[in-house]
């Protein structure tokens, strides 16, 4: 472990949402960031390159799937933390993918944990978990760290068994293991595929003119959302504690698919979004989770809080639609 000098940090799933915003705070912070790609998929790093953060992280070529990348990467990197962020991540998609889903949520985790037990036993892991843990399990309609797991997708089992894995390498080997049960969470980066970024582009589509409708599944859910950006901060206290533990990163609020619309269509002065809003059977998943909302007593005592509310989170992510595809609207009338 460093002592003393520049710390080191190794992010797995590095172009996804989180990973740009988590190397942007640990680059603040002066650590040298070594990013994770897989070398022959021809990664896109429009998120890191969103950020501005491309040039300073170090990329290093490796699979989750592939334990002996793993351990080489661990012997000559040599982190100080370790920040397991990558996974196949779309809960839709793990109900036709569920082989691939489990072979990096779940064997992924375990891959990585025993490279760094083999070859790093004193750096410290962060495992990026999820609140669909829960199912529709709580308690007096919250979830905290006690409440009983009961996952209702193939995405929610293979993280349950990363979790437990991360939980046993830490009780059975000393290693400081934590695993960061984080509620969704949004930014400008998050992927089209998901709800909240589908339908703020959908809303920006419509107010530019390139869309007539959003088509969505069931619009009564309702989960606990906050902004990426605060949630990675999360991440980082994890690691700084003395003792390792695992903690719920969310609000303590949550919102309905109406409500989201709500925001995301003022936000661009339309008021009557029903007319613009489809329900198409297809986006409704096969076990539907009904409610989420976290409570994070925990997270709070060591002095997390997020900063940026519903509305603000949302807002942002419509005026970043709105100006990515203005020049697409630009050019369509120029066209016509």
């Amino acid at each position: 472990m460093a002592s003393g000098l520049q710390k080191k940090a190794l992010i797995t799933g590095i172009l996804g949402q989180d990973g740009p915003y988590l190397a942007k705070l640990l680059l603040e912070k002066d650590y040298k960031v070594y990013g994770l790609i897989k070398r022959y998929a021809n990664p896109n790093f429009c998120n890191v390159d969103y950020l501005g953060v491309t040039k300073d992280i170090e990329f290093v070529s490796g699979d989750l799937t592939d334990e002996s990348s793993l351990m080489n990467i661990i012997k000559s990197v040599r982190p100080d933390e370790v920040y397991n962020l990558g996974a196949q991540s779309f809960v839709g998609s793990s109900w036709d993918q569920s082989k691939v889903t489990t072979e990096i949520n779940a064997l992924g985790v375990l891959y990585l944990l025993n490279s760094l037990k083999h070859f790093l036993p004193e750096a410290k892991f962060y495992q990026a978990s999820t609140s669909e843990l829960f199912g529709n399990s709580n308690i007096n309609g919250y979830q905290t760290e006690k409440t009983p797991f009961a996952p209702r997708s193939p995405y929610a089992i293979a993280k349950l068994y990363a979790y437990w894995m991360t939980v046993n390498f830490r009780d059975s080997y000393g290693m400081f293991c934590t695993n960061g049960i984080l509620f969704n969470h949004e930014s400008p980066l998050r992927g089209i595929e998901f709800v909240t970024r589908k339908v703020t582009d959908g809303v920006a589509r419509i107010k530019l003119g390139l869309a007539d409708e959003i088509s969505l599944g069931n619009l009564d859910s309702k989960r606990d959302w906050g902004f990426a950006g605060d949630y990675v901060e999360a991440m980082w206290m994890m690691l700084q504690q003395e003792r390792p533990d695992d903690y719920m990163v969310a609000t303590g609020v949550n919102h309905s698919i109406r409500d989201l619309l709500d925001v995301a269509f003022n936000r661009v002065d339309i008021k009557d979004w029903e007319k613009y809003v489809k329900i198409d059977p297809r986006f409704k998943r096969p076990a539907e989770l009904h409610e989420l909302k976290g409570k994070p007593n925990k997270l709070k005592s060591i002095g997390w809080k997020p900063k940026v509310d519903f509305k603000e989170l949302i807002e942002m992510m419509v005026d970043a639609d709105v100006e990515r595809l203005s020049g697409v609207a630009k050019e369509q009338t120029l066209l016509v």
